[in-house]
């Protein structure tokens, strides 16, 4: 809905009576109506960290439901077997926004969504030649093969499909449409997530993105765009204003890296500065954001300079830095640290760890492990950081270890 008369000056703002004049607008393009797809516990949550437990998740998305938002993506199944819990919850309740699981291209995790009941799937895949060639150590007709197959899956279980192709925004132009194009005619997408994974389009990068695919693909387009240059709500603006459908937000722009586009500053942008509507409710963002604030128990990072904004929890990017660190490190980070005069990225050890990560602490410790040790180690690593609501420490993890090879010895 867009707001007539002087949308500038109501009761409860004054802006700019520039931003709504006939030569600024006149080439806005925005869809009829903008749902948000809020992304808080699953995105949000990957900032390192920062962990919510079933219960937190199952709190926030009733916030989220209070406050209007059209879809909620709580977690990724696969995570842990309290995030499966929490999704299966969230679905059983009937808050009234849809929900969505997020998976990788992985027909198994599609299963596991499906079975949580949840009314769609974001599948993501790399699609940025080098995140395939050097952060995957695959072919790219591998990722493109993964994709079709993973969508396909996800049309046979009727599931709406979101095609999400990881990093879009460093891809080649011509390979990144025959990619999504081959998708959507061998395989499957009910709509189309265009990406900043990595937080690095400007808002005129932005905009024209969105606008190229719309005339490329006839699905409704999602818009998912990271803060690494401070440019997330800015540029999600311009993709709405381009013809984008749904906006991807997490309430307080928490999130990977420096975070993701903020629920409350797009809106009231959307909406002060636009005139447009997205229909959720105004007079319940603070108390919203408030609440996620306290449970989060911290602000999302500050781009470029946060003192955590380059450390590594989540298991896919660990597995990004130990295949790219020593020779393509921006190929999973947009901005070299050390050219900010920042410290190199650590990885912690939390919910959202994996085998990389607790093999990568291994190492360092001089401990030796089998494959079957670390992945008992996994297990117990999230259990616990889920329990105590943050990062292991060097001790904790030692503990698991020694527990999980007395165990492993007695076999």
């Amino acid at each position: 809905m867009t707001i007539k008369g002087e949308p500038w000056k109501t009761d409860n703002w004054l802006v700019s009576p520039w931003d709504f004049m006939e030569e600024v607008t006149k080439d806005f393009k925005p869809p009829k109506q903008v749902k948000i797809y809020d992304v808080t516990t699953r995105d949000g949550e990957q900032q390192a960290g920062l962990t919510f437990s079933k219960d937190d998740k199952i709190r926030i998305a009733e916030k989220l439901a209070s406050l209007g938002v059209q879809r909620i993506e709580p977690a990724m199944p696969i995570v842990s077997p309290e995030d499966e819990a929490a999704v299966k919850e969230i679905v059983k309740r009937k808050l009234g926004p849809e929900i969505f699981a997020g998976t990788r291209s992985i027909v198994d995790e599609i299963k596991r969504a499906a079975d949580c009941g949840v009314k769609g799937v974001t599948i993501g895949t790399p699609v940025s030649e080098h995140l395939i060639q050097y952060g995957l150590g695959w072919p790219l007709e591998r990722a493109l093969e993964q994709a079709i197959k993973a969508t396909l899956a996800a049309k046979e279980l009727g599931l709406y499909t979101s095609f999400f192709p990881i990093d879009g925004s460093r891809a080649e132009m011509n390979w990144y449409f025959n990619f999504i194009e081959r998708v959507a005619k061998e395989g499957h997408m009910d709509a189309l997530v265009v990406s900043d994974t990595l937080g690095v389009l400007s808002p005129h990068g932005a905009s024209y993105f969105v606008r190229k695919v719309k005339e490329r693909i006839n699905k409704p387009v999602e818009v998912h765009f990271h803060n690494h240059f401070g440019m997330a709500v800015a540029n999600t603006v311009a993709g709405v204003l381009s013809g984008a459908e749904v906006v991807h937000a997490a309430v307080t722009g928490i999130g990977e890296g420096s975070g993701n586009c903020c629920l409350e500053e797009v809106v009231m942008s959307l909406l002060a500065l636009y005139g447009i509507d997205v229909g959720i409710k105004y007079d319940k963002l603070y108390e919203t954001s408030k609440f996620v604030r306290e449970l989060a128990g911290a602000p999302a990072n500050r781009p470029i300079v946060g003192d955590k904004v380059y450390d590594i929890e989540t298991g896919e990017v660990v597995l990004f830095y130990k295949k790219c660190w020593n020779e393509h490190p921006t190929t999973f980070l947009p901005l070299h640290p050390r050219f900010v005069g920042h410290l190199d990225p650590e990885i912690v050890m939390g919910k959202k760890s994996g085998i990389d990560s607790v093999e990568i602490w291994a190492n360092k410790l001089g401990i030796e492990l089998t494959r079957e040790e670390g992945r008992e180690i996994v297990t117990q690593v999230k259990k616990l950081a889920t329990d105590v609501k943050r990062l292991l420490t060097e001790e904790e993890f030692r503990k698991i270890v020694q527990n999980v090879k007395g165990v492993f010895s007695k076999k």
